[in-house]
C-alpha cells in the first residue's frame, strides 16, 4: 500500500496533572509510549525551563538532563553532547546512554519522540516546516538503522503542535515546501475550510502533522506503530504557547527518558 493510501488519524493523547513543591504541572502522554513504559511528557505552558531540573528528577532522580537549542535544522546529536546544565544547538537529541532525558522545546512546530522498543534507545525532535523540509525525520531513521533498530520496532509519536487551519502560507512557499520536502501537496477539504473567501484564495493551509506522518511512511515506519496527537497549540490558548497566534517567544517542554 503506498503511503497516500493509508489511513491519517489524530488521536487522544491522555493528561496529567502533577504537584512538585506545590507548583501543578500538566502534560500529556502517547498511548504507545506509555504502553511500551517509555517515561516522557509533553508539557503544557505551565512549564518552563527553570523548572527543568525539579521535573527530570520526578520522574528518574538519576537521569541526566539534556538540552537541545532549536535553530531550524536538521542537525541531531547524541545525549552526551549536550553540555551539562546547557543547550547544544540542534534540532534532535539520540540517546547514547541509559537514563538520559532528552529535552527539547516548542511552540507551534512539533516535538516527535522516538523509541526503539528492543534497545529501549530514544530521541527527541523539534520539527517544524524547515525541518519537514530538510528531512530531518530521514536523517534520524538513519541513526536509529546504524544502531541496529528495525523499523518494525521503531515507535513515534507526534505531540501538541499547530493544526493545518491555522498554519497557512503563500502559494510560492506552499510549493517550495513541497519541493524540498519530497511531497505531493495535499488537497485542501473545502468543507473543512473556516477562512474567509479572500484567505481561501491566496493562502494555504500547510498540514505538518500529516506531512511528517507521510515522511514516516515513506521511511517505512509502520503506521501502527506512529501515534499523533489531536491537540493544537493555536487553538488551546490557555494550555500552549504559540508563534503564530501571540508571537510569544514562550515555550514550552518536552522529554522522553531513556
Amino acid at each position: 500500500m503506498e503511503a497516500g493510501t493509508i489511513p491519517y488519524k489524530e488521536i487522544y493523547f491522555s493528561k496529567t496533572e502533577i504537584f512538585i513543591q506545590n507548583i501543578k504541572f500538566e502534560y500529556y502522554a502517547s498511548p504507545i509510549l506509555c504502553q511500551y513504559e517509555f517515561p516522557h511528557a509533553y508539557f503544557t505552558k505551565s512549564s518552563s525551563e527553570k523548572f527543568l531540573q525539579l521535573l527530570g528528577n520526578h520522574f528518574n532522580k538519576n537521569c541526566i538532563n539534556c538540552f537541545s537549542n532549536q535553530i531550524h535544522s536538521n542537525v541531531i546529536v547524541f545525549g552526551s553532547h549536550s553540555p551539562k546544565g546547557s543547550k547544544v544547538d540542534a534540532d534532535g537529541l539520540v540517546s547514547d546512554n541509559c537514563n538520559q532525558n532528552l529535552w527539547v522545546y516548542t511552540a507551534d512546530c512539533m516535538p516527535i519522540f522516538f523509541a526503539d522498543k528492543r534497545t529501549r534507545k530514544v530521541a527527541a525532535l523539534h520539527c517544524g516546516r524547515k525541518g519537514l523540509e530538510k528531512k530531518i525525520i530521514k536523517n534520524l531513521v538513519k541513526i536509529f538503522d546504524n544502531l541496529g533498530t528495525s523499523r518494525e520496532n521503531l515507535l513515534v509519536a507526534i505531540g501538541p503542535a499547530i493544526s493545518k487551519k491555522h498554519y497557512l502560507v503563500d502559494t510560492k512557499t506552499y510549493k517550495e515546501f513541497c519541493r524540498m520536502a519530497e511531497i505531493k501537496a495535499l488537497p485542501i477539504n473545502s468543507s473543512n475550510n473556516d477562512l474567509n473567501t479572500f484567505k481561501e484564495k491566496t493562502l494555504n493551509q500547510l498540514d505538518l502533522k500529516r506531512y511528517a506522518h507521510l515522511q514516516l511512511l515513506k521511511e517505512s515506519i509502520p503506521n501502527k506503530n506512529i501515534d499523533i496527537s489531536n491537540l493544537c497549540t493555536y487553538e488551546l490558548k490557555n494550555e500552549f504557547n504559540s508563534w503564530r497566534k501571540s508571537k510569544t517567544f514562550s515555550r514550552q517542554w518536552n522529554f522522553i527518558c531513556s
